[in-house]
């Protein structure tokens, strides 16, 4: 039987069974005091916030359909019954959400279920257009074995993760990061403390960024500020994961052209990734994150929603993370779990 239930934003739940959890955890043998303190260890271990209390009565309003669970709490199940949102019945599955690739096995270690995990996880990076994904999903893989084993047979890469704000793209960035141990440069960290007293000099906000002050003043002295951090390690031929929205750099052929002649310069591939997400699960990451650059937004949903095109993808080759309904972060947080079960 299908459920639903009436959410903040004013729209309904659809497909959503709790008697689902409900079985998982009866499954596992647990009780609803038991996978509260499980629910809070595995949060606690895989650093999300946001599951403070845990407590019977909130899990017995997840699973009879009282509360629809937030973001967080939907991880943490997740983790918690190594499962993912449609067999916990949060949502139904989306087209090809149980695709698998091959995996070589390990040199000194054997498939196991952490390999099992990284492999579900690096089946969210599809071709977008003109993207050999299997070929990539590889090479990660590749690099998650390097680490252990030395030696590098491809060129370094720059891996560009953009999307529209709330879609998940730093998740999936720390994610490629912590499997390949390339370095992260995240633009929001790495520009927020020039960013946001250059635009109280120039009399606007310092969490900006709708104007045309930011748009035309600022935003372009921020992203430039950003690639000189990435063709620093450019020059150096280091891999690295570079994380912003790079909704204008990734739709203008010309400037994915340069980066590519300049990176190809120095012997450094360029692999751009756009993560996909639908609209009502940007809203929920929005919210619950609570970034105060995200206020204008979130008053005035609609109206950002009117600016953006959730359908847009880049202008060249490029791979696709598919993060609808959170499917891609939930694969990841269970990959990072299993990582870090098998090092401890």
């Amino acid at each position: 039987m299908e459920m639903t239930e009436a959410l903040g934003v004013g729209k309904q739940r659809a497909g959503w069974r709790p008697d689902k959890l409900r079985e998982h955890r009866e499954t596992h043998g647990l009780t609803l005091e038991e996978a509260g303190e499980r629910l809070r260890l595995v949060a606690e271990q895989a650093g999300l916030r946001d599951v403070p209390a845990a407590n019977p009565q909130t899990l017995s309003q997840h699973e009879t359909g009282e509360s629809y669970p937030g973001p967080p709490y939907r991880r943490a199940y997740c983790l918690l019954y190594r499962a993912t949102e449609p067999s916990l019945g949060f949502r139904p599955a989306l087209p090809g959400e149980e695709t698998h690739f091959e995996v070589t096995p390990l040199v000194e270690q054997r498939n196991g279920s952490h390999v099992i995990a990284v492999e579900r996880a690096l089946t969210r990076i599809s071709d977008g257009h003109g993207f050999d994904s299997y070929s990539w999903q590889q090479r990660v893989m590749e690099a998650w074995k390097r680490r252990r084993t030395g030696g590098d047979p491809h060129n370094p890469c720059v891996v560009l993760v953009g999307g529209f704000a709330g879609s998940g793209k730093t998740e999936f960035a720390r994610f490629l990061t912590q499997l390949t141990g390339w370095p992260l440069v995240d633009k929001d960290p790495l520009t927020r403390p020039l960013v946001e007293p250059l635009l109280t000099a120039l009399g606007s906000q310092p969490h900006d960024r709708h104007t045309d002050l930011y748009r035309e003043r600022v935003r372009p002295a921020e992203y430039a500020a950003l690639m000189q951090a990435v063709y620093a390690n450019v020059t150096c031929r280091i891999s690295t994961v570079v994380t912003a929205p790079f909704i204008a750099e990734l739709t203008n052929e010309e400037w994915m052209q340069r980066l590519g002649n300049r990176c190809a310069a120095q012997g450094v591939d360029v692999a751009p990734i756009w993560v996909q997400c639908d609209a009502e699960s940007m809203h929920e990451y929005i919210s619950h994150r609570g970034a105060a650059r995200d206020a204008w937004k979130l008053e005035r949903w609609e109206e950002y929603l009117a600016t953006i095109d959730v359908d847009l993808r880049p202008a060249v080759p490029h791979l696709v993370v598919d993060n609808r309904m959170g499917g891609a972060i939930s694969l990841a947080d269970q990959a990072r779990h299993a990582l870090g079960a098998v090092s401890g």
